[in-house]
């Protein structure tokens, strides 16, 4: 079986214990580490994912790959974890998700632009760019990935 069929039968196994427990299958990452392999099972929700959720879909996960031979014979760790904040945006669901955040944008037609996301839907996004709304289509953008802010100034207005 190659690669891309196993991630696609894994990810059909996987889909309705993740939806149970409300959470987007976000990306199946399958790499080898010595003798055994690291099945990475990245998953998010609107309202984020915390620790306790991550243990719970990480048993019902475990549970559904043992029942079934997608895995094979080799040894795998599985790690079940939420997107970094490195992703790139590449959704309607990742924009959403991203409303309030800095985001630096990667434009087809050349250049870039950072904004903060003010909104956005299924057709694009309306960022805040130095004060000014600037809305795009999502086929307008070629890469996107939220930046890392450590000290945002709402968060020093909210302070003093």
């Amino acid at each position: 079986m190659g690669a891309q069929a196993r991630n696609e039968r894994i990810a059909e196994l996987l889909e309705p214990v993740l939806v149970k427990a409300g959470l987007d299958l976000e990306a199946i990452e399958l790499t080898p580490a010595g003798k055994r392999r690291v099945l990475r099972v990245v998953v998010d929700s609107d309202q984020g994912v915390d620790l306790d959720t991550v243990g719970e879909v990480s048993q019902d996960v475990n549970e559904v790959l043992d029942a079934s031979d997608v895995m094979g014979e080799q040894a795998y760790v599985l790690e079940v974890t939420s997107p970094g904040v490195d992703r790139p945006l590449t959704l309607p669901r990742h924009w959403r998700r991203s409303r309030g955040r800095l985001v630096k944008v990667n434009l087809v037609e050349g250049g870039d632009l950072t904004g903060r996301v003010t909104e956005s839907d299924d057709q694009g996004v309306t960022l805040d760019a130095k004060g000014r709304p600037r809305t795009l289509a999502y086929e307008q953008i070629a890469k996107a990935k939220v930046q890392v802010e450590f000290r945002r100034e709402a968060d020093t207005d909210a302070a003093d």
